[in-house]
């Protein structure tokens, strides 16, 4: 089992910045896949940015340019420095993993999700 626990979430002004932080406990050897989604109010959950343990990335593209995503394999911690941000930004924002290795060496593709961290951004 993987637990997430998300933090740094908050109210910021536009064109602020922010840096979210996920820390994945539990028993596990490695994580493939760590990244971040969001749920704006009103609308579905979408991804953000994702970073495999290689260190190969993916953004969506309202964030590209403005965030990065970064990983610290040996703390099993992924972090999301967040830059310009809008008021569109304004979400939920929620930790992911999937493709958990086990203690056992086993392949494991479920998903584990954190409970999220609010992000507001004001006009």
């Amino acid at each position: 089992q993987v637990q997430l626990v998300e933090s740094g979430g908050g109210v910021v002004q536009a064109g602020g910045s922010l840096r979210l932080s996920c820390v994945a406990s539990g028993c596990f050897f490695s994580i493939n896949i760590m990244g971040w989604y969001r749920h704006p109010p009103g609308k579905q959950r979408e991804l953000v940015a994702t970073s495999t343990s290689g260190g190969s990335t993916t953004y969506a593209d309202s964030v590209k340019g403005r965030s990065t995503i970064s990983r610290d394999n040996a703390n099993n911690t992924v972090y999301l420095q967040m830059n310009s941000l809008k008021p569109e930004d304004t979400a939920v924002y929620y930790c992911n993993a999937k493709g958990v290795t086990t203690i056992q060496r086993n392949y494991n593709r479920k998903d584990y999700w954190g409970k999220g961290t609010l992000v507001t951004v004001s006009s």
